[in-house]
Parts: structure tokens; sequence; C-alpha cells
């Protein structure tokens, strides 16, 4: 495909997106409100027979928006490139593509390759920066972006990539936490622990679950592990397992076989002990697991994605990668924005709107210090299977349930 993403719009019978001709929810960057965000991941509508289309600028004067992705690694197409790729198709043609000129380009899994197509993309007078993927890419984009004065939505998962003016999208683990670890105490939970390796993922969970525990008041004990060998650390949990009611595990899916194990082994009883962990478990490898049938873990609501999964699938003919959507619901919002703020359409103010925006994944919001909040359901595994527990709230500022 060429370069440039641009999806022709018809004087008649064009495709609209009537979501994304919302305004924004809040009129201004503070204050809180439980007012609905805009849904950014509708499919479009056609116009009715004779209605005219909206009259759309040519695509030079539409604001440039680049799409930065790892397209090919190691000189091979990458799978992942693609597929964000598919995705940012698919929310042009969805949004009826006339309200930015989207301009992809290939980093080359690189921090260099970030750097030149981050300075190729401003020179062409992109507006936003979108992507890239990868954490040192990501910082090379938004240390460039940041002396030009313009925005970047980035995907990586490492929250220190993060600050003002780079804004990650991306699922970060912090949320996980927070979210499984709230429910938990409104649970009555008061005394927890945490099982992580020690490796960058532990790292990061374990910081949120202290940080948390801070502002909670609550009672952490901590034990750490070489990856892969968990057999000590969970033997000492065992040994305190009276004292504690709660557990958090900061292990990835392929792992939880082996922990699972060792957990019964060492007489911690997931009936009284409510097992806690984040989204990555929301995998067949896990939910089958007998020890933690019970178990609880944060999650998006699945329903946006099932439904953006299968039109990816009409499209394209093949599964679409997990974090896809983070291409669709970037490429969305931008032309939403660039649909209805006029010329404040990327400004740090409409981006940092306080009742954020609803995407395939549910609700979320920038932060100032560039990360997210998500709105995130909290899952419960029963029978081999996950099922809600606490539905993802549908604004911030309250409940939303």
């Amino acid at each position: 495909m060429s370069i440039a993403l641009n999806v022709p719009t018809r004087r008649v019978a064009a495709l609209v997106a009537p979501a994304l001709a919302l305004l924004l929810a809040a009129c201004g960057p503070t204050g809180r409100t439980q007012t609905a965000a805009p849904n950014l991941s509708a499919p479009t509508t056609p116009v009715e027979a004779g209605e005219l289309a909206p009259a759309t600028p040519n695509l030079e004067d539409r604001p440039k928006v680049a799409l930065i992705l790892p397209l090919t690694q190691a000189g091979k197409p990458s799978t992942v490139g693609e597929a964000l790729r598919n995705a940012a198709t698919l929310a042009m043609a969805e949004t009826g593509g006339a309200d930015i000129n989207l301009i992809v380009k290939d980093d080359a899994s690189t921090p260099d390759g970030a750097r030149a197509a981050t300075q190729a993309a401003l020179s062409e007078g992109a507006e936003l920066i979108i992507g890239p993927l990868y954490a040192p890419a990501v910082r090379e984009a938004g240390r460039l972006a940041k002396s030009a004065g313009k925005p970047v939505i980035g995907f990586s998962t490492d929250a220190s990539t993060g600050s003002r003016g780079v804004f990650l999208l991306s699922f970060l683990i912090e949320n996980y936490v927070d979210r499984v670890v709230d429910q938990a105490i409104a649970r009555g939970k008061k005394n927890f622990a945490a099982l992580a390796p020690e490796n960058d993922y532990g790292n990061v969970a374990t910081n949120a679950l202290v940080d948390l525990a801070g502002k909670r008041g609550l009672r952490v004990q901590i034990e750490r592990y070489a990856p892969g060998n968990p057999a000590s650390a969970v033997q000492k949990l065992g040994a305190n397992a009276a004292q504690i009611d709660a557990l958090f595990i900061a292990e990835q899916a392929e792992n939880m076989a082996q922990v699972a194990q060792l957990l019964t082994a060492s007489g911690i009883d997931g009936k009284r002990v409510q097992i806690l962990g984040t989204g990555l478990w929301n995998d067949a490898r896990v939910l089958n697991l007998p020890a933690l049938q019970g178990a609880w873990f944060a999650a998006p609501d699945g329903s946006g994605y099932s439904a953006f999964a299968g039109r990816y699938r009409a499209k394209f003919g093949t599964e679409p990668a997990r974090i896809a959507t983070l291409a669709y619901d970037a490429v969305s919002l931008s032309a939403a924005l660039a649909r209805t703020q006029g010329a404040a359409r990327f400004s740090e103010s409409v981006l940092l709107n306080t009742s954020g925006f609803n995407g395939v994944d549910g609700v979320f919001r920038f932060t100032p210090e560039g990360l997210n909040e998500r709105g995130l359901s909290v899952m419960q595994i029963a029978n081999g299977a996950a099922t809600v527990l606490a539905p993802a709230p549908k604004t911030f500022g309250g409940s939303g349930t």
C-alpha cells in the first residue's frame, strides 16, 4: 500500500462517522464530570440516499498526522507492525478518511529508525505523532517532537517513556494493579502479599502495588524470585499464609502453570486467600489451571474488542494482534479531534480532557504526566473461563458502571 493512507470520499453515499462528530464530553481540561465520553470505535453508517455528505478539505489541506510503526525488524516484515497498520487503515475507512492526512512511516524497530521517521514526519508538517511502539523508539520520537512543540501518542508499556506532551495509550501495568487491588479492598481484603519475578515486569508491578499500598494504608509482604525459579518465594508465602488474605502475582501466562503447582504444594488455598493478577491472565493457559479458579484479574471490557476483531477479520482475513486496537483508537481519536476541535485539535488542553474518550477497549484518558487511566473490568476465573465480577466504568469521576 502507499505510504499515505487516504480513503477517497464521494459527495453522495459517502461514509461518515456520527460518533466521531460528537463534541468532547467536557468543555475544558479541568474539573471532574460524569458525562459520557465520545465513542471513537463505532463503525460508520452510509449517508441516506439523496443526502449530501459534508464538504471535506483537499488532502493537502487536512491536518497531517504521522503514524510511526515497526513495519520491519532486522530487514524483514514485522507482523505486529502490519497489524497496527491494518488497524489504522480500518480506522481511516470507518471514519470516512476525510478528516486527516495520515502518513505512515517505518521506524525499522530501532531508535535510529524512529529518529529518522520522526524528523521526516515533522519536516512534512505533521501536527501529531502516533507511535512508535517500542520504548527506545518512543523516547527518540518524543524528544524530537517535543522540541518541535508537537504532541506524541505512543504505544510503549514502559511508563518512563511518558512525559508532558508524550502521551501513552498503551495498556499500563499500573492500571491493572490499581483496579484489581482496589476491588479486593472493596471486598474487605486488608493484608496483601505480592509474588513477582526479578525482571522489568515484576519491578513495575510491585512498585505500583507498593505505591497503592501507601495511599490505601495496606500491609504488603513482597517476595521476589529469579525468573523461572519461584519455589523458594512461594514457600515463604506459604509459611505466612495465615497472615494474608490477598495475593497479587505479577507473572505472565506462560509461567503460571509452574506457579500454580507451587501454590497448591505450599498450602496457599485460593478459596481463603484471594489470588489477583493482571490482564495477561486472560489466556487459556491460566484460565484452565485448577489452583486459579476463583482468581481475579483486571482487563479491558472484551465486548468492544470482539466487535473490532470481527471487522478486522472481515477486512484483512487474519486475526489482529491484541494491541492493534491502540492504532485504531489513536487514529480514530485524531480524526475526531480534527473534525470537532478546530485549530486547538491536538493541543494539550484537548488531549487532557478529563472526561476522556471512549475507544475499542472502553473509556480512557491521558494524564498530564503522559500516562493514561483506563476503565477496566475485574474478571473472575471460574470453570476455565473469565466472567465479569465488576464491570468497567463507562465514565470517569464516578462509578459510571
